[in-house]
C-alpha cells in the first residue's frame, strides 16, 4: 500500500513560533495573562490548565507552581495535590464532555517525550469510544471538534459541581 500524506499544519504554529524565555508553566503559575488564562483550576501548590496544543477536546495538564523537572523532586504534598487535581480533571471531565475514558500520565526527560522537560506536568486526556486515538503522537495530525474557548467553559462549568 502506497504511503499517504496527512497534512497538520496546526503543528507549524508550534514549530515556528519565539519560544518564550520563561517556562509557561511558571508564567502561567506567576499570572501572566497570556498563559494563565488558560487555568481552570488552582490549588496551594499545583494547578491544571488546558494544553494549547491539546491531543483531545478538553486535554488538561497538572502542574506544580514550583519550577520542578524530576519526580523526585516533589514534595509529600505536591506529589498528593498533583493527583488531587488530576482526580477533579478526570471527574470535571467525564461530566463536562462526557468523556468515555482518560489517558493520564508524566513524560519524564526529553527522551521520554517531554516537550517541556524541565517542568513536569501531568497530562490529562479525555478519551471517547471511536475517536482518533493518538494520532497526533503517531501521524502529527489532529482531529479536533472544540475550540480551546469552548472547552474551557465546559471544563469550568463541570469543576464548579467537583467537591
Amino acid at each position: 500500500m502506497p504511503e499517504r500524506q496527512l497534512w497538520a499544519p496546526w503543528r507549524l504554529e508550534y514549530v515556528v513560533s519565539d519560544k518564550e524565555a520563561e517556562c509557561i508553566f511558571c508564567s502561567a503559575a506567576h499570572g501572566h495573562e497570556q498563559q494563565a488564562k488558560w487555568i481552570v483550576d488552582r490549588g496551594e501548590r499545583c494547578f491544571t490548565i488546558l494544553n494549547t496544543f491539546p491531543y483531545a477536546p478538553g486535554h488538561v495538564m497538572v502542574a506544580p507552581s514550583r519550577h520542578v523537572g524530576e519526580l523526585e523532586e516533589l514534595d509529600g504534598d505536591e506529589m498528593a495535590e498533583l493527583l488531587v487535581l488530576a482526580r477533579r480533571g478526570v471527574t470535571a471531565l467525564r461530566r463536562a464532555m462526557s468523556a468515555h475514558g482518560f489517558n493520564v500520565g508524566l513524560n519524564l526527560g526529553e527522551v521520554a517525550g517531554a516537550g517541556i522537560a524541565d517542568h513536569l506536568h501531568l497530562h490529562v486526556v479525555p478519551r471517547w469510544q471511536g475517536d482518533n486515538n493518538f494520532m497526533p503522537v503517531l501521524g502529527d495530525t489532529r482531529v479536533m471538534n472544540q475550540a480551546l474557548e469552548a472547552a474551557k467553559a465546559a471544563l469550568v462549568d463541570g469543576l464548579s459541581a467537583v467537591a
